[in-house]
């Protein structure tokens, strides 16, 4: 008989032992009309595995949970599998990068995304420390990767197939672009094996987040519903059957529901702006050299009184600022914070001094007059900063403008720890 696994079509673990059947030639069939926290709590599947989570994997000899194992089981069905390695030390490499895409990858994927969804507590600092633990683990791969196509020897293994899944989450939902490419290798890593045969068939298309998910409040227990409910969730049931099959999305362990239209930004719905924010960030990458003459005229020559905003930004507590490389963290955890306004803003944050207490200012250009609700509402290291809004007519702000843009040091008066850009 065909082994039956128990998961939606869209579940990333699932995916592992899909895509080891098809390396390997072994029959696996997913489970029809699977509905999640319907089908995994009825009495037949707490059988298989008591805990009610999915995959489970149906064989004849009895069920198999934990999708590691499932996908292990899938391939050794398979004698000599390839994708297990020809050698003692090969197997033994397979599964340490199993267990790291498991325990440094994985897991702090989920702790970033997860309470942001409203699956558990959101704590800011929580999620600094899975992020910080995220790059941790990405910039080790990516040294790996530098001088590996493939993560143990030269062809696909089964640590391949479990670590692409797991990155798979991380780069559909949170890990945008300016996060990713910190990591080159791991990139290039990532979309050569999503883009294989045997694996886009399983996974299908996937598009890189473009901002990270805002917060959304803790989820509620599912309250038990009328008879009434019952029928007209049934008859919408009915109703979806008739709609054509929608394309795969990569899920975390358990599956979610499919994410409904976001609403239009108003800042999207504002006159067309003379300023194009993308120029004028190529322009400030870009320039190397006499950049007084180049970088900062060309800003003024863009820049839009109307479709735009200049603001200074100072930290609340300064004083607290008495440790250097807990100051820069807390820079570099506050522009990480602001990604979802990267379509929107361009930023320059200074930590200024050469001892404690460290000073925190900054400039950012918003589109729009006003900072953005949006982001206010997002971001809670918002409310740590005074915000004044430059008076571009006032040639002395006008002139610190320039000198922000420039990491002009010293910085008035005092020498520059840091200078940070968001761009």
């Amino acid at each position: 008989m065909a082994l039956v696994l128990h998961a939606g079509n869209t579940n990333k673990n699932a995916f592992k032992a899909l895509i080891a059947a098809e390396y390997s030639g072994v029959n696996v069939e997913l489970v029809k009309n699977f509905e999640m926290g319907v089908s995994n709590k009825t009495p037949e599947f707490l059988k298989m595995n008591p805990i009610g989570k999915v995959p489970v994997l149906e064989t004849p000899e009895g069920p198999i949970f934990e999708s590691n194992a499932i996908a292990r089981y899938v391939a050794r069905l398979k004698a000599d599998n390839p994708l297990l390695g020809s050698s003692l030390i090969e197997y033994a490499r397979i599964e340490q990068w199993i267990d790291f895409a498991s325990l440094e990858i994985d897991i702090y994927i989920l702790r970033w995304f997860y309470p942001r969804l409203g699956y558990g507590v959101y704590l800011p600092q929580a999620e600094e420390v899975a992020i910080s633990s995220l790059k941790r683990a990405l910039a080790a791969l990516n040294v790996h990767l530098a001088s590996n196509t493939y993560l143990v020897g030269h062809a696909v293994t089964l640590a391949d197939i479990i670590l692409t899944c797991n990155l798979a989450l991380g780069f559909s939902r949170v890990m945008t672009k300016s996060f990713s490419s910190e990591f080159p290798h791991v990139e290039r890593y990532f979309w050569t094996m999503v883009n294989i045969p045997s694996f886009k068939k399983i996974v299908g298309e996937i598009n890189q987040a473009e901002s990270v998910p805002p917060v959304q409040s803790a989820k509620k227990p599912t309250q038990s519903k009328s008879k009434g409910q019952d029928e007209t969730k049934k008859e919408a049931k009915q109703e979806a059957k008739k709609e054509p099959a929608k394309p795969k999305a990569e899920e975390a362990g358990e599956e979610q529901e499919a994410p409904k239209p976001k609403p239009k930004n108003p800042l999207d719905l504002l006159p067309p702006s003379k300023m194009i924010l993308d120029e004028w960030k190529r322009l400030y990458s870009n320039t190397k050299t006499n950049f007084r003459e180049v970088a900062i005229k060309g800003f003024w020559d863009m820049y839009d009184p109307e479709g735009y905003s200049l603001w200074f930004c100072n930290y609340k507590y300064n004083d607290e600022n008495t440790v250097s490389f807990v100051t820069l963290n807390k820079v570099g955890g506050f522009l990480q914070r602001m990604d979802l306004a990267r379509k929107y803003a361009f930023g320059k944050m200074l930590v200024i001094g050469s001892e404690a207490p460290f000073k925190v200012k900054g400039l950012w250009l918003f589109r729009g007059q006003e900072v953005p609700q949006f982001v206010i509402d997002e971001c809670y290291d918002m409310e740590l900063y005074e915000w004044k809004k430059v008076d571009i007519n006032d040639e002395a702000q006008k002139e610190r403008v320039n000198q922000m843009i420039e990491d002009q040091e010293p910085f008035e008066g005092e020498s520059l720890l840091d200078a940070k850009c968001f761009k």
